[in-house]
């Protein structure tokens, strides 16, 4: 029954065959969480991720940026200081 609301919301046709198969294979998974469930984990630290993760940015420090005009000059399109570029949206 499970398997065929599932099957629904996904718009998914299913054989009875396919029913069964799937109930079948839905079921082992559930009694692998419950096996699961059974494990003390009290000790066990919470992770957000398998291997420790750490920050590879720079710091963020004021610098001078480019002159606007060495910026524009291989610019296919500049009006002024601007950048031009074609209409896309009618």
């Amino acid at each position: 029954m499970e398997i065929e609301h599932v099957a629904l919301l996904a718009r998914l046709k299913l054989s009875d065959r396919e029913k069964e198969l799937f109930s079948t294979q839905v079921g082992g998974i559930i009694d692998y969480i419950h096996k699961l469930n059974e494990l003390d984990t009290s000790d066990v630290e919470p992770t957000a991720h398998v291997l420790p993760v750490r920050n590879v940015f720079r710091e963020d420090t004021l610098r001078p940026s480019l002159p606007r005009n060495k910026v524009l000059q291989n610019s296919p399109g500049k009006d002024e200081s601007f950048y031009t570029v074609p209409k896309i949206i009618e």
